[in-house]
């Protein structure tokens, strides 16, 4: 006697349904681990930027009313490469007519060479420790007194490094 006939082996609507429903499952799993796998691979590739990021450093600005200079300390962080750098001073919230070209070494609308890395002359590399410094004419407008409230930006390859702001002695 063969299994067929003593009832063994069923054929029917239990088994052929039981078994219809195992590759559903598995398909389903399937789809829902590729999502999840580009969701993360989506976030990481997000998260890994090939746009460089600005450096970043730590500043302290001082400013002298009599003598109308302006200088920043770099205390800490990554080096700068004052060809890249830009330098905006407003004077209470007024920007100067004529901004620094960093670097320099005569310039209208500053008094003499600037200190420190700003000058053409010296290294191009800021590095912490480093001060570097500048001389407000009386052509450049609004002039600098003592009181007035000075704000420094500075930026690197057009992103913004720090914004720096105190009080002139």
């Amino acid at each position: 006697m063969n299994g067929a006939q003593d009832g063994r082996y069923r054929q029917g609507p239990i088994a052929s349904g039981t078994r219809a429903i195992s590759p559903i499952i598995g398909t389903a799993l399937l789809i829902t681990l590729t999502v999840c796998l580009a969701a993360v691979v989506a976030v990481g590739a997000g998260v890994w930027s090939l746009e460089p990021t600005s450096p970043t450093a730590t500043f302290e600005l001082s400013a002298d009313g009599d003598r109308a200079a302006i200088v920043i300390e770099h205390l800490a962080g990554d080096d700068l490469d004052v060809e890249t750098l830009s330098v905006t001073i407003a004077i209470n919230g007024t920007e100067l007519t004529a901004q620094p070209p960093i670097p320099f070494v005569g310039a209208r609308g500053f008094d003499g060479a600037p200190d420190g890395p700003f000058n053409a002359k010296s290294d191009s590399t800021w590095t912490a420790g480093e001060r570097a410094g500048v001389s407000i004419a009386e052509t450049n407008s609004p002039t600098l007194a003592a009181g007035d409230s000075v704000t420094v930006t500075l930026a690197v390859d057009d992103r913004q490094v720090a914004t720096l702001e105190t009080t002139a002695s």
